[in-house]
């Protein structure tokens, strides 16, 4: 057998055989291929020359790069579905591995808010589905709570499901069908609240969602009259339980006078005796007018509120002048005689005693007159006793006992 004949049986022997199954081995998986038309080849005869085996060789490897690359080609393209943002689904053939390089061939750019499934790092694989949803930002202000919320929802309805507002006798600003853009919206919603008022004595319960107590009280047929009130501000949120009162009140003004005190001032006098105060000026207290809030709360009164105060009339200083000096011990003449006796008959021994008249004053009952002619200040009723004993001494030496007519023989007596 010449060797050309031994290489093509060979490579003949090579072809459609395989070896006989192990026991017990699970065969690998086939791969279908399809059918691929392959050029005819002609082999030669055994006999043909070393020439001709030369130019079969490249042929048959050309063959067999082309059945090859077709399987591969065949083996990545995937069919899969994308739907993005509710459109409808595409079925697009792809050669990419994962979510993610599917999206960039197609143009799809997601956000940290979008949804993607599944994940854009997952592996593709043919029959796949893959969902996007792109994120819609909306201000949503809840029951006077304002923030800023993320949905994938289409709709306001979709929102409010997604975001689990209760949405059922709730008020909304804008309508349950309206569309979101991408660019966002605002949205207040006002779900509905149980608040009860307690007014005249009776419980009003209701189911609202009113935007401020004060529309709440309209819809429980509540009116406030005059200075009424509630026990929460009227433009306040109503908050779902709460208990709010009405309170009643009638107000009203008082105007009061109050004395203002007037100050002393004390100047010492080295002329009058020590004891003796004069009073130069006497003193007059002022007056304020103060006026009050009065205020009954559901039949209660409160404590009077000062609102307003004037000074109506200034207060008037007293000013004083207080004696240093030494009273003498005697006057000549007159020291030996019973003092105390006179003093004792004309004013039962009391410095400061005034007559019913109110013309004599003191121990020995001095006329105002007579007393500043001694050398006295003031009244005589206001000097000490000894200046008053002092000064009666020096009318006696005077005019004797004369001053005293009915009791003027008590001092030597």
């Amino acid at each position: 057998m010449s060797n050309a004949q031994g290489s093509h049986r060979a490579a003949r022997g090579g072809f459609g055989r395989r070896k006989p199954d192990q026991p017990g081995a699970v065969p690998p998986p086939r791969a279908v291929l399809p059918k691929v038309a392959l050029p005819k080849v002609a082999l030669p005869r055994p006999t043909a020359s070393p020439e001709a085996l030369r130019r079969l060789v490249p042929q048959a490897l050309v063959v067999a790069f082309l059945a090859g690359g077709t399987s591969a080609f065949l083996v990545n393209d995937k069919a899969v579905k994308l739907t993005v943002d509710g459109g409808e689904p595409r079925t697009l053939h792809t050669f990419a591995g994962e979510v993610e390089e599917l999206l960039a061939h197609e143009g799809v750019s997601v956000g940290a808010h979008d949804i993607v499934a599944p994940a854009p790092g997952a592996e593709l694989a043919n029959g796949d589905e893959v969902v996007v949803r792109y994120g819609r930002p909306v201000l949503l202000t809840l029951d006077g709570q304002r923030r800023q919320v993320w949905t994938t929802a289409r709709t306001v309805e979709g929102a409010l499901r997604q975001l689990g507002v209760r949405a059922q006798g709730a008020f909304l600003s804008v309508s349950r069908s309206a569309t979101i853009s991408r660019s966002g919206l605002a949205l207040d919603v006002r779900t509905e609240r149980t608040v009860t008022f307690m007014a005249d004595g009776r419980e009003h319960t209701i189911r609202t969602n009113a935007a401020t107590v004060a529309e709440a009280l309209a819809q429980a047929g509540l009116a406030l009259d005059g200075q009424d009130t509630t026990s929460v501000p009227p433009d306040t949120f109503p908050r779902d339980g709460s208990t709010i009162s009405v309170l009643r009140i009638t107000a009203g003004e008082q105007v009061r006078d109050k004395p203002i005190p007037y100050d002393t001032v004390r100047t010492e006098d080295p002329g009058l005796f020590r004891g003796t105060e004069v009073v130069d000026q006497q003193g007059r207290p002022g007056a304020r007018r103060v006026t009050y809030a009065l205020r009954t709360v559901n039949g209660v009164k409160e404590k009077p509120r000062k609102i307003h105060e004037e000074v109506v009339r200034r207060a008037v200083t007293q000013r004083v002048r207080v004696g240093t000096k030494t009273a003498p011990a005697s006057v000549s003449g007159a020291d030996g005689l019973n003092w105390a006796g006179l003093a004792a008959c004309e004013s039962g021994g009391r410095p400061g005693a005034v007559d019913a008249s109110g013309n004599y004053g003191g121990l020995y009952q001095f006329d105002t007159g007579t007393w500043h002619a001694l050398g006295g200040s003031g009244r005589p009723q206001d000097a000490p006793a000894e200046e008053q004993t002092y000064r009666a001494k020096k009318l006696y030496v005077q005019r004797g006992a004369s001053p005293w007519p009915h009791c003027g023989r008590r001092l030597t007596g």
